[in-house]
């Protein structure tokens, strides 16, 4: 073969169909039965497919590395990405924050358009794990399966990073980057849900909170803020707003800790006479029963219990100091941190292959000739919103025209 490309998953698949439509004779080695099983998962399996932004905008929400990203966004930007999938039968659409899904909110659309593609382009698909990359005199010659060996001119790495394991991404390409001479970065969890010690957290299993704002604190200084969704879990916090909130604690997680403002349409002052209103309302009932509408179910007897008020107290008694300790809590929900969740539980790996030991404009490694690399198994990230997979497509295309 001319390219033989290990992992069949975004980037994998990007790189082939680009490889071939040039008229090279393609081999993905893949170890799942089916072709992007990751991808058919993502954005709760609708698919964030990139971000319908500029490349200046891009840079800026790729917090680690995003200079090595500059020539393969030139070269292949989110406006090509979007061109790509609705040629190839699959029309997008752009939400909040410019997020770009596919119009059937079905990412098997994605994986499906991209395996038919490369299906028409006569790509050749291997069901194996690659064991080793096999070189000579610092060039790399081919790649090892098992007791089967496989000869091409170039290689490319794009099986992923370590997160999910169980869609494929198991770390097995920083093994065989390791193997084959570079340096591999610390490996993190990003876009992972929190651990807290907080056991109301258990208490508010499967409570999901909308239109509310997550506010992550590293001693006095705010990382993170934003309006949006979340939920609890049995070990702490998840959703869209946690997910989001992970990627910018780049340093130690369990030095920080969060507020929820629970109410942020309402100002201080207004949520006071909202309070008030309540009361007025259900002077004679117990306070757990006269902010029903207030907030959900669930949230009430813990938030009672952290404004420090007895749930049986009645509304009548309710002082001025503890109807401000009340809404105190309501404005900024607070809960500890314990760290990150497994990597296991991450959406995107951070940590990789050094960038310092790639080409940024052909991807190609620095160290073994005929050898590249895409998507997540490269050491850089970046926030939610589409940018993971765009990287993903953007190194791939610029592999695959080099190679």
């Amino acid at each position: 073969m001319d390219i033989i490309i290990v992992g069949g998953g975004a980037a994998g698949c990007f790189a082939a169909v680009h490889a071939a439509r040039s008229g090279k004779s393609v081999l993905v080695i893949e170890k799942n039965r089916e072709l992007g099983r990751k991808l058919r998962i993502t954005g709760k399996g609708r698919c964030n497919v990139t971000n319908n932004c500029t490349s200046r905008e891009l840079m800026e929400n790729i917090p680690v590395n995003p200079q090595f990203l500059y020539s393969a966004f030139s070269a292949f930007d989110s406006s090509d990405t979007m061109a790509f999938f609705e040629e190839l039968g699959v029309p997008l659409k752009t939400e909040r924050g410019n997020r770009v899904f596919p119009v059937s909110d079905n990412a098997n659309d994605i994986a499906d358009a991209l395996s038919a593609e490369m299906k028409r382009l006569g790509v050749k698909i291997h069901r194996g794990e690659v064991t080793e990359i096999l070189t000579e005199d610092g060039v790399c010659v081919g790649v090892r399966t098992g007791e089967k060996i496989f000869h091409s001119r170039s290689v490319l790495i794009a099986c992923g990073g370590a997160s999910y394991p169980g869609t494929g991404s198991d770390g097995s390409g920083f093994r065989l980057a390791r193997q084959a001479g570079h340096t591999v970065t610390e490996i993190k969890p990003s876009l992972v849900p929190l651990g807290s010690p907080d056991t109301f957290c258990r208490e508010l299993t499967g409570l999901s909170l909308r239109n509310v704002t997550l506010t992550v604190y590293q001693g006095k200084k705010s990382v993170f803020s934003e309006l949006g969704e979340m939920l609890f879990t049995h070990t702490g916090i998840s959703g869209p707003l946690v997910l989001s909130a992970s990627s910018h604690m780049r340093d130690d997680p369990a030095s920080c800790h969060a507020e929820i403002d629970l109410k942020p349409g309402l100002t201080p002052e207004q949520l006071d006479a909202r309070i008030l209103g309540d009361f007025a309302e259900n002077q004679n009932r117990d306070l757990v029963n006269g902010i029903r509408k207030l907030l959900p179910a669930a949230m009430i007897p813990v938030t009672v219990r952290l404004a420090g008020i007895p749930a049986d107290m009645k509304v009548n008694s309710i002082t001025k100091e503890q109807r401000r300790s009340l809404a105190k809590i309501i404005k900024a929900f607070p809960v500890k941190i314990s760290g990150f969740r497994p990597i296991a539980e991450a959406i995107i790996t951070s940590g990789g292959v050094s960038v310092k030991e790639i080409s940024p404009k052909t991807m190609e490694s620095k160290l073994v000739q005929g050898l590249y690399f895409a998507g997540e198994v490269i050491d850089a990230d970046a926030y939610t919103g589409g940018f993971n997979l765009q990287i993903a497509f953007s190194t791939a295309y610029a592999a695959a025209m080099n190679m």
